[in-house]
């Protein structure tokens, strides 16, 4: 066993995962790569994903089942893919070239030392597998196994995860990119030894190589491609099996299952299902704890400069979608690098590919509360956000105001809103005006679990802000373009729109506090805003 040939890691890494509490079986995906290398001829396949969406833990089960590494029967026999006799005729039956292109050298200053590493890591473990044919590792790579497969026959499986890793590291250079690209093509495209290449990553390959470098590979991603789409995210039912294990091993569980879906449903794919964020559900499960798990760094925090600095008024598209609302799109898959962000949709696109917004309908939108949390704190936090940032800090004034039924004062604010300048605030519709009521009550979010167009009692309500602590006031909010603030109120009542917050009769209420009904309204000939606040 060597390093990168039949390496023993990945059965390691995959026997960890399989043993875990809350682990999900996805091993039918080996099934479909099979079927589609065998019946298919389909050698060459990509599969990208947001991160923290399984793409390792698939990559290390590919390499653990078809790898000659380790005898992996018996951690395969209780799973899915433990019954398919087709399948099993190839368990631990072929050589499997396994790399983790995230892995640098220690101290790696340049992309000769980092492709070094691989480039004689490899050959040093083919020298040490095929002893009888005196292999110099001075050559290529390519060269040795092309001797190897001419010699004796051997072909080889490549799995190859965050093959995109080295488009993020601060040391390589865009020649730099061009040869890694030239690497892989040599390395794979066209060589009668490649038995299959999976590889996996954030970015599409296609962004990358337009031209003929890497073109044999069939790409499947999350938001256009349907094939494969439930290997990768947690469904419903995979989230409820893994709850009532939560719920049977946690002394006092904190969590419900309504709380995952708010937190980490949401991510739309191409097949017409919703999923959830797997890393998120399962670090929420084992903390006992719905905390924001999805961190930024790298390229996230390059695709935030782009709306801090309003191309094409990204940021307004941004206001409309934190109040729920979904923005328009013809998504561009390939258009992910920070240098060539030059437009809204090329924008949006990078956005869904690393997963900060999900694509339905040739909509993008952000998908759960986890998300909606971090667009919240850009907009709180960020002076550079001019207008957006303006309102948004008046946001706890608003609340303020809002419970102590301070009517003025929230008219007041509002008028502040209308008149700063801005395309979202024209008010042709309900929906502009829901997007300034929901940042000038961004502040609440902390407090409060605000729901846009919540089917509630007989009907459907704006918003209902439900409060963190059950005993505090709870706020149903109704808006009106062209009426009036108590026709907005008497609908509330009129549609029993109560009912979400006291429950039914005989229903022990969930929330104990007041129970605000709020109207707000605007009058498009005065330019005036109303409100009136009313405790239930």
């Amino acid at each position: 066993m060597g390093r990168y040939l039949n390496s023993r890691a990945p059965f390691e890494v995959y026997k960890e995962i399989v043993r875990t509490r809350f682990f999900v079986d996805k091993s039918l995906l080996l099934e479909d790569i099979l079927s589609a290398m065998e019946v298919d001829g389909q050698k060459y396949l990509c599969i990208t994903r947001p991160r923290r969406f399984g793409k390792s833990i698939m990559a290390s089960m590919i390499a653990t089942f078809l790898g000659k590494a380790v005898d992996s029967k018996s951690l395969f026999e209780g799973l899915a893919i433990g019954g398919n006799e087709n399948c099993k005729a190839h368990l631990n039956r072929h050589n499997v070239v396994y790399i983790d292109f995230s892995e640098v050298p220690r101290d790696c200053a340049d992309y000769g030392q980092y492709i070094a590493r691989i480039q004689d890591g490899l050959n040093n473990d083919l020298a040490k597998a095929y002893t009888d044919l005196s292999i110099d590792t001075a050559k290529a790579a390519w060269d040795i196994l092309t001797d190897i497969f001419q010699e004796k026959g051997e072909r080889f499986i490549f799995i190859m995860d965050e093959w995109d890793a080295i488009f993020h590291m601060s040391f390589v250079t865009q020649e730099d990119q061009e040869a890694y690209l030239l690497f892989l093509k040599s390395l794979l495209k066209g060589k009668a030894y490649v038995e299959l290449a999976y590889m996996t990553g954030v970015l599409p390959i296609a962004k990358y190589s337009g031209g003929s470098e890497l073109n044999m590979f069939l790409e499947y991603d999350m938001a256009t491609k349907r094939k494969f789409s439930e290997y990768f995210g947690f469904s419903d039912s995979e989230v409820d099996k893994l709850f009532e294990i939560y719920q049977k091993g946690t002394e006092e569980p904190a969590i419900t299952r309504e709380e995952l879906r708010i937190w980490y449903d949401g991510y739309c794919t191409a097949k017409g299902g919703r999923l959830y964020n797997p890393r998120s559900v399962v670090c929420a499960l084992t903390d006992n704890e719905l905390s924001n798990y999805w961190t930024s760094s790298g390229p996230y925090d390059e695709i935030f400069y782009y709306i801090r600095n309003n191309i094409q008024d990204v940021r307004d598209d941004i206001v409309l979608m934190v109040s729920g609302e979904r923005v328009p799109i013809a998504l561009l898959g390939y258009a992910v690098t920070g240098t060539e962000l030059k437009t809204k949709n090329q924008i949006y696109s990078a956005m869904v590919v690393y997963g900060l917004l999900t694509y339905e309908n040739k909509t993008v939108f952000i998908p759960n509360k986890e998300l909606m949390d971090k667009f919240n704190e850009l907009l709180l936090n960020n002076d550079s956000l001019g207008y957006v940032y303006s309102l948004a800090r008046e946001s706890e004034r608003m609340l303020a105001a809002t419970l102590a039924g301070d009517t003025d004062t929230m008219a007041d604010i509002l008028a502040f809103a209308h008149d700063t300048e801005s395309p979202i605030l024209s008010y042709n519709s309900e929906t502009e005006l829901a997007a300034v009521v929901n940042l000038v009550y961004l502040g609440a979010r902390d407090r409060y679990r605000v729901e846009r167009e919540d089917k509630a009692g007989k009907g459907y309500v704006d918003f209902i802000f439900y409060p963190e602590i059950k005993s505090a006031d709870a706020v149903i909010l109704e808006l009106k373009v062209g009426s009036t603030p108590k026709r907005a109120i008497q609908q509330i009542k009129d549609k029993n729109y109560v009912l979400r917050l006291r429950g039914k009769l005989g229903e022990t209420p969930k929330y104990t506090g007041r129970v605000l009904a709020v109207g707000i309204s605007y009058n498009k000939r005065t330019k005036k805003h109303a409100c009136k606040v009313e405790v239930w």
